[in-house]
């Protein structure tokens, strides 16, 4: 893969944030600190997200570092929120900022019912006035950027004019960036993981918003397969614009090792490609430093079953882990024993060739 040399040079010249960068998008249940802190040994570049936090869980809850708590090596990282009020929208941006996020992010796009009940995530698309004064109550607080994600529609809207009126009240209200997923979210009759694959995606459109939008920051998001499809949006097609940024979710969190290919391909970085040893010889501290802590070793090793994804004895490695991370008592050496057969197992087919 060949890195685009423009990349960083026109970073350097525009305020950053994710929506002009690479970016591994929020996942609920998926990115927490743990998986923050490894995705941040692959690569040392890419903008990470915290889960969708709710501004009620914040405002009203009695556990700030658990909803907040970040390790100050996960930067550049984003502080994604869900909500509606702008007064409690912007309590929360200040929170975060003054815990340390690089970036403030209000969730437009998760179309669960849970969230609609409490006007949380893409039914705010039905109400661009309120996420325009949302955007603006935020941007009235925080120094650091404040950038929306969204969807491009609701249920069966089809008008790009639409969006492009949504995304204008945005840019008025002095959004930092826009990261859109390319695809409707549907409010009834899908589930969310049927929201994620059914509705089709509409990458053109998030193309013509750049085009229309020339100032503003877009990042594109959705049904991304590969790290080289990632990369040729940063690329203008005919007729249409480069967009600004890329975000990637379930690819990076399922097969994370791709991550430690994105400083050379979007940041031009010159340093050599992490190897997989040196991941986990980098994690092995932070382990033992969070079983000493109280910790469970599965707390963090989940979020590194994928390392050897489509490797001889990748499965075996998820398998081992999967089975002993989780009992009372597991420790390093279950990721030691994990690698090990992975070795073994590269060894076996070589021999076999």
């Amino acid at each position: 893969m060949q890195a685009f040399d423009n990349i960083g040079k026109d970073c350097k010249n525009k305020s950053l944030s994710s929506a002009n960068q690479f970016s591994v998008a929020p996942m609920l249940d998926w990115t927490d600190k743990h998986c923050r802190y490894f995705h941040r040994q692959l690569s040392g570049n890419a903008w990470l997200y915290s889960e969708m936090v709710t501004t009620g869980a914040i405002i009203y809850g009695d556990n700030l570092p658990r909803f907040l708590g970040h390790n100050e090596e996960e930067s550049p990282i984003v502080l994604q929120l869900g909500g509606s009020k702008p007064d409690e929208l912007a309590k929360c941006a200040l929170l975060g900022e003054e815990w340390g996020y690089d970036e403030i992010n209000l969730n437009v796009g998760c179309p669960s019912d849970r969230v609609q009940n409490n006007m949380i995530g893409a039914c705010l698309m039905g109400h661009p006035d309120l996420v325009a004064e949302d955007v603006a109550a935020m941007k009235a607080v925080v120094d650091v950027p404040v950038t929306v994600k969204t969807r491009i529609g609701i249920d069966d809207q089809n008008d790009f004019e639409e969006l492009a009126k949504f995304v204008a009240g945005l840019e008025n209200a002095g959004v930092d960036g826009v990261i859109l997923h390319a695809r409707n979210a549907w409010l009834q009759g899908l589930s969310p993981k049927e929201n994620r694959e059914i509705p089709p995606l509409k990458y053109d459109w998030v193309r013509q918003i750049k085009q229309r939008f020339p100032n503003l920051d877009i990042s594109v998001n959705g049904g991304i397969k590969t790290l080289e499809d990632a990369a040729s949006f940063k690329s203008p097609i005919e007729g249409f614009p480069a967009v600004d940024g890329v975000m990637l979710g379930r690819l990076a969190y399922e097969n994370p090792y791709i991550l430690s290919e994105v400083d050379a391909l979007f940041y031009q970085s010159k340093q050599p490609q992490i190897s997989r040893e040196a991941v986990l010889n980098a994690m092995y501290p932070y382990i033992e430093n969070h079983l000493s802590s109280g910790g469970r070793l599965n707390q963090v090793s989940r979020h590194m079953l994928g390392l050897f994804f489509g490797l001889p004895g990748g499965r075996l490695w998820r398998r081992y882990i999967s089975e002993n991370a989780f009992k009372a008592g597991a420790g390093i050496e279950v990721i030691e024993q994990a690698y090990q057969i992975v070795q073994n197992e590269i060894k076996r087919m070589e021999d076999n060739l």
